[in-house]
């Protein structure tokens, strides 16, 4: 793959499905759900407000318990909305298993509590996917907030 073209509908959809997925993992929660979107060796990063870099965090275990951890601190419901996805190829394939491809996406987060809907923040997501054993999972994530939630 030299260039977002060469990558298949089949392969776009299921990438956005795999990012969905996530979403829905998290905001439901579904830890099951939200860790098998997670390659066993994944790495999770972030950036809040241009501050400094939080994590690296890996393998997927340590990705899980900041996942855990924040949905424990959490009193209101969690919609993570993902939009305006798209792809570009990748030489390097972080699994050894195939090609990978990057995948950007931007983050609306939404947040209900006491029968009031807020936007909380908004960010981009870049992602690095790769299909291992017939599967795609996400490799490595990046996640760029606007603000502090």
């Amino acid at each position: 793959m030299t260039d977002s073209n060469e990558i298949t509908v089949q392969d776009k959809l299921a990438i956005s499905e795999l990012l969905a997925r996530a979403a829905y993992g998290y905001d439901h929660p579904d830890i099951n759900i939200l860790e098998e979107c997670f390659n066993e060796n994944a790495v999770f990063s972030l950036r809040i407000a241009a501050e400094g870099l939080i994590g690296p965090f890996q393998p997927r275990s340590a990705i899980m318990q900041l996942m855990t951890d924040s949905m424990e601190q959490q009193t209101d419901k969690r919609r993570h909305v993902i939009s305006n996805i798209f792809f570009k190829a990748s030489d390097d394939s972080p699994t050894g298993s195939g090609e990978a491809i990057h995948v950007i996406s931007n983050l609306t987060l939404l947040a209900t509590e006491n029968d009031q809907i807020e936007t909380i923040s908004a960010g981009v997501y870049t992602d690095t996917v790769a299909c291992v054993d017939g599967k795609w999972e996400i490799v490595k994530r990046h996640l760029d907030l606007d603000k502090a939630y």
